[in-house]
């Protein structure tokens, strides 16, 4: 029996099988790519994933994964990466067969979501999973051996999690996604604060019944008289419920714990290249930032100075080697505070849609693997938004961004594999326009917190 497309989207198996084959069918394509073309399908970042789980298990006494250079990255990747490293040409894929998984779990946890949070039927559930299953970027960038999907899978399940109000899950998620990759802890503020009373014992008041009279109102007054919400101290009390600090300390605790076990097994080396490193880099390859023409300037200078700092009196700017320091404040101003306490308490999936949407425009490293941190949250944020009820509104927003993108891919094109200098004015104007108009897009996802759904 043939199934036309809206059917083949309306139904959960039809949906994952259609996913799994996308992924499946990428995956032997990519083998045929890496076989016979000298641009190869594999990213750069899988054979320093592979590599890595390769040093960790190897017999050396130092075996560590830091040993490949540039892993970035928790050894946990590179444990899980283990069967990677036996002789086989089939088990070397199995690390992408684990991120394309890693996609589909995530789509299952959203189907989820829709269903249970948002009162959504199932066919209509499915629709709007298959933007994340059926995306062709999405499918690519796991295939070609990107770890993304993992944090899709994360972040998913801590939204789930928060949402069924599973503290301790929440905790554990929230520790082990910040250890894995540190921008998941812009979601702590937006959950501590979306957990008030209110929303923690909505199931309650719903099963129980609702006391009445007399009673409701002795248990006000009881409760004014305990803690005076006009005083400073009973603010902090009414803040500081149970479930926040539950919430805070187990998630600490995993996250401490992650730290100090990695860090008894592999010393410095972990805390360096985990989490020092991306405090103080300068990527400038494959980087829409509007940061990118600076920080080549930067690490130009960088390496000039140390080439002649023996012969000359040569010192890098003071301006070039602290801008790109204070590029945190702005984004984690937007992505940390204000749009927590915006949105939190209104919508908690569009809040953090719009709060990662922000981390990755502003970040000063800004790739097309950042692009999946925040279109996970799309088939949870487009039911209520503006795009879909306003169809030209979306359409155009959707056409600026990729508009604007593929201006910048052609100037890194003619930059990277012409050989020419297109840093200034293309490439810059290009970083420009793209940051303009993710600021604009923004706009609308913060407009859109609090949207009633329909």
């Amino acid at each position: 029996m043939a199934f036309s497309m809206p059917a083949l989207i309306s139904r959960p198996f039809p949906l994952f099988a259609s996913a799994a084959l996308l992924r499946v069918g990428m995956l032997l394509y990519g083998l045929w790519q890496d076989a016979n073309s000298p641009v190869k399908y594999t990213d750069i970042d899988y054979l320093v994933f592979t590599d890595a789980a390769r040093f960790t298990f190897s017999s050396s006494p130092s075996a560590s994964p830091y040993e490949r250079e540039t892993y970035r990255y928790t050894p946990l990747l590179a444990w899980l990466l283990y069967p990677t490293t036996f002789p086989n040409a089939f088990c070397f894929s199995l690390g992408k067969v684990l991120f394309a998984a890693a996609d589909l779990l995530a789509g299952y946890l959203i189907i989820h979501v829709l269903r249970r949070h948002m009162h959504m039927p199932l066919d209509r559930a499915c629709r709007f999973a298959s933007i994340w299953l059926l995306n062709p970027m999405v499918a690519t960038i796991s295939t070609r051996g990107s770890s993304e999907g993992l944090l899709g899978v994360l972040v998913t399940a801590l939204l789930w999690a928060a949402l069924e109000r599973r503290v301790v899950l929440s905790g554990v998620l929230l520790g082990l996604g910040v250890h894995f990759k540190i921008y998941p802890f812009i979601y702590a503020p937006a959950v501590i604060w979306w957990m008030d009373n209110e929303h923690m014992t909505a199931t309650a008041s719903q099963t129980n019944s609702t006391p009445t009279g007399e009673g409701k109102a002795k248990g006000v007054v009881a409760g004014r008289n305990q803690d005076d919400p006009s005083t400073l101290l009973g603010k902090i009390a009414a803040f500081a419920t149970p479930e926040r600090i539950q919430l805070t300390l187990i998630s600490l605790a995993t996250f401490a714990g992650l730290n100090m076990a990695m860090y008894a097994i592999y010393g410095m080396p972990f805390v360096t290249h985990t989490f020092l490193h991306h405090v103080t880099r300068i990527d400038h390859r494959h980087n829409f930032s509007p940061y990118n023409v600076l920080l080549y300037l930067t690490s130009s200078s960088s390496a000039s100075s140390a080439l002649l700092s023996s012969s000359t009196q040569y010192q890098t700017p003071s301006w070039a080697t602290k801008i790109e320091s204070v590029a945190f404040v702005p984004q984690l101003l937007l992505s940390t505070i204000l749009i927590p306490l915006v949105g939190a308490k209104k919508d908690l999936p569009t809040t953090m849609m719009a709060q990662t949407f922000a981390f990755v425009a502003f970040n000063k490293v800004c790739t097309s693997q950042y692009f999946l941190w925040y279109m996970v949250f799309l088939p949870l944020y487009l039911p209520n938004s503006s795009l879909l009820r306003k169809p030209v509104l979306g359409v155009t927003a959707l056409a600026l961004w990729v508009l604007t993108q593929g201006l910048w891919l052609q100037q890194g094109y003619n930059l990277e594999f012409l050989g020419l200098s297109t840093f200034v004015p293309g490439l810059w104007l290009s970083s420009l326009a793209f940051f303009a108009v993710n600021c604009f897009i923004l706009g609308l996802i913060i407009d859109d917190l609090g949207t009633p759904y329909v």
